[in-house]
C-alpha cells in the first residue's frame, strides 16, 4: 500500500466528509454512542476511512460501554502507530493509521484478557468491509 503521509490538508479536504476531516486529520473526537460503528456487530474488517489499510477485525470488537467501538486487538500492530498525546491535560496514547497518518482514536491499558489493551476509536475514521 502506498504511503499517505505526504498528502496536503486540501487533498484530504477533497475526498473527507467535513467530520471524517475534523476527526482524521485533526484529532477530534465524534460524541460518544453517536457513531455508526459504536453497537455494530456485523463479521468483517473495519479499515481506515481515509486509506483503506486494515486496522480492526468483528472478532476482536466489544462492547467497552464507553460510546465509541472498542477492540481488544488490532489486525496488525503494523498498520497503527502509537503517539503520546498530552492534549487534554492527561498522558493518553493516541492511535493512528500508520499509512496515512490519520487520528483514529486512543489505546488504554483496561480492556479484556487475553491482551489487556482497549482501542477506543472513532466510528468516522472507520470503513466496514463485511463477511472477513
Amino acid at each position: 500500500m502506498q504511503n499517505l503521509k505526504h498528502l496536503s490538508d486540501n487533498y484530504w479536504k477533497g475526498v473527507l466528509d467535513p467530520d471524517q476531516f475534523n476527526v482524521l486529520r485533526q484529532s477530534g473526537t465524534e460524541l460518544p454512542f453517536t457513531g455508526i460503528y459504536d453497537d455494530h456487530y456485523e463479521e468483517g474488517v473495519y479499515n481506515c476511512a481515509a486509506c483503506g489499510n486494515e486496522l480492526f477485525s468483528s472478532r476482536e470488537k466489544y462492547d467497552a460501554g464507553c460510546g465509541w467501538p472498542t477492540f481488544w486487538d488490532s489486525v496488525n500492530k503494523e498498520n497503527l502507530e502509537f503517539v503520546e498525546d498530552n492534549s487534554i491535560g492527561m498522558k493518553r496514547i493516541e492511535v493512528r493509521c500508520k499509512n496515512c497518518g490519520s487520528h483514529l482514536g486512543h489505546v488504554f491499558d483496561d480492556g479484556p484478557e487475553p491482551t489487556g489493551i482497549r482501542y477506543c476509536v472513532n466510528s468516522v475514521s472507520l470503513d466496514f468491509s463485511p463477511g472477513k
